[in-house]
C-alpha cells in the first residue's frame, strides 16, 4: 500500500487563509469532494499530511517505515494524468509543472529529486477565490468520479427537469420534490439522506453534499456546491460552502467561499460586485494588505465558527477570520480579524472561553463534540491571529 503525504507549501497555504487557519489545504472542498477525497479516490493508500505544528495533532504526518513516500503539494488537483505520472515515480523523483514540484517520491528529509516535466496544465488553487473561480470544472470532475457506472434514483415526477436527465444524479436516500433542475449548463448531484424542498429552482452545476437541506423557494445558480450537513436558502451564485453551516434564509450570497460552522442569518446581504465595476481587491494575510485579484465579481470569504446577524450588509470582498460575529447596521470593513465582534460602530475582542463555549453549542447541534484536540487549536489561533486586531 503506498504511503502518501499531503503538503502544505507554507506560502500558498498563508495565501488560502483564514480558510486553512483551522485545516490543511487538503481538507478544503472543491467541487464535490475535498482534495484530499480526489486524491483517495484516484490514487489508493494510506493518507496523512504535512502541515502546520498546532494542526498536526489533529492531521498527523506517517512516513513510511522504509522512508518510501509519495509526498503531493495538497494545492494539486489530481487528474488522470496527473496520478499517471505520480505513479510512474521512482524514488528520487518528481512530477513538476514549470519547476514547481506538484508530487515528489522519496524520504521526509529529501531535498533533492530529478524533476519529470507534465505534459498537461494542472489544476491548482493559490487564492481563497481560486476555490470558487475553478468550482464548475471540479464539480464535474467528481459528477464522473462519483457517479460513474452508478445509477441515479429517478428524478421525481413532481420535479420540471430542463436539459439532460442524464447530467442529474441523486442519490438513492435524497428527496426532491416539486424542484426546477436545470442541467443545461452544468451537472446536479444530490447527496446521501439530503432534501431539496419544494420551490426551488437548481441550475448546474450543483452539488448537494450528504445530510444537507436547500429550503423551499431557493434560487441556485451554478457553479455551487453545498458541503454536508448544511442548510441553505434564499439567492446564491458560485458559492463554495465547505460543510456544516447555515445560509438558510433570504438574502443573496455570492463568488463567496464558506468554512465549516458558520451561520449567516436572515436578510443578510453579501454584495459580490462593486457599484463602479472597478477591479476588487482583497485582504491577503501574509502581505497584511489588500491585493489586486484582477477580478470584477468577488463576494465574502468567511473563515470557520463566523456569524452575521439579521439584515446585516456584507461589502463586495469581504474577508472575515475564525470566530467572527459581524450584527447591526451598515457595512463593517472588508477584512476582520479573527475572535472579533460587533458593527460599524466597533469591534471588540471575543473571549476565548466565550468563543469557545458558542462553539459547543453549536456543533451539539449537529451531535458534534468541541474535543480537546480542537480546543487546543482554538486556543493557538487565539495567540497566533492576535497580531492582526
Amino acid at each position: 500500500m503506498r504511503n502518501i503525504i499531503l503538503k502544505d507549501i507554507p506560502e500558498t497555504r498563508n495565501n488560502l487563509l483564514p480558510l486553512t487557519f483551522t485545516r490543511p489545504v487538503a481538507e478544503l472542498r472543491i467541487g464535490i469532494l475535498t482534495l484530499r477525497e480526489k486524491w483517495e479516490t484516484l490514487l489508493p493508500g494510506v493518507y496523512s499530511y504535512i502541515t502546520e505544528d498546532y494542526l498536526s495533532i489533529k492531521f498527523p504526518c506517517i512516513s513510511s517505515p522504509d522512508g518510501d513516500n509519495i509526498i503531493i503539494s495538497s494545492h494539486f488537483l489530481p487528474t488522470p494524468m496527473v496520478v499517471q505520472g505520480v505513479e510512474a515515480l521512482a524514488p528520487g523523483q518528481a512530477l513538476s509543472f514549470q519547476g514547481e514540484v506538484i508530487a515528489a517520491r522519496g524520504t521526509l528529509d529529501q531535498t533533492e529529486f530529478e524533476l519529470i516535466e507534465i505534459d498537461e496544465i494542472p489544476s491548482f488553487i493559490k487564492k481563497t477565490y481560486d476555490i470558487f473561480l475553478i468550482n464548475a470544472n471540479a464539480l464535474e470532475f467528481d459528477f464522473h468520479l462519483i457517479t460513474n457506472g452508478r445509477q441515479s434514483q429517478p428524478v421525481s415526477p413532481t420535479n420540471t427537469v430542463i436539459g439532460d436527465p442524464s447530467k442529474i444524479f441523486i442519490e438513492e436516500s435524497a428527496t426532491v420534490e416539486g424542484v426546477i433542475l436545470n442541467s443545461t449548463h452544468g451537472s446536479i448531484y444530490i447527496g446521501k439522506n439530503a432534501e431539496v424542498m419544494e420551490g426551488s429552482c437548481i441550475r448546474g452545476a450543483f452539488a448537494l453534499c450528504e445530510n444537507s437541506e436547500v429550503k423551499m423557494g431557493t434560487k441556485i445558480y451554478g457553479a455551487t456546491t453545498v458541503g454536508p450537513h448544511c442548510k441553505v436558502g434564499g439567492e446564491i451564485n458560485n458559492v463554495v460552502f465547505n460543510g456544516y453551516s447555515n445560509k438558510a434564509h433570504d438574502g443573496f450570497l455570492g463568488n463567496a467561499v464558506i468554512g465549516e460552522w458558520c451561520n449567516i442569518a436572515a436578510g443578510c446581504v453579501a454584495s459580490n460586485l462593486k457599484n463602479d465595476y472597478t477591479e476588487i481587491k482583497i485582504w491577503n494575510y501574509p502581505l497584511r494588505r489588500f491585493l489586486r485579484t484582477g477580478l470584477q465579481f468577488c463576494g465574502m470569504i468567511m473563515g470557520d465558527h463566523s456569524k452575521t446577524g439579521i439584515n446585516t450588509m456584507i461589502n463586495t470582498a469581504t474577508v472575515l477570520g475564525i470566530g467572527v460575529n459581524i450584527h447591526g447596521a451598515g457595512y463593517p470593513r472588508n477584512f476582520v480579524p479573527s475572535f472579533m465582534e460587533g458593527s460599524t460602530a466597533g469591534l471588540s475582542e471575543v473571549p476565548i472561553s466565550k468563543f469557545l463555549e458558542t462553539a459547543r453549542k453549536v456543533m451539539a447541534r449537529r451531535n458534534v463534540a468541541l474535543t480537546n484536540v480542537d480546543e487546543e487549536i482554538f486556543e493557538t489561533l487565539y495567540r497566533i491571529t492576535d497580531d492582526y486586531k
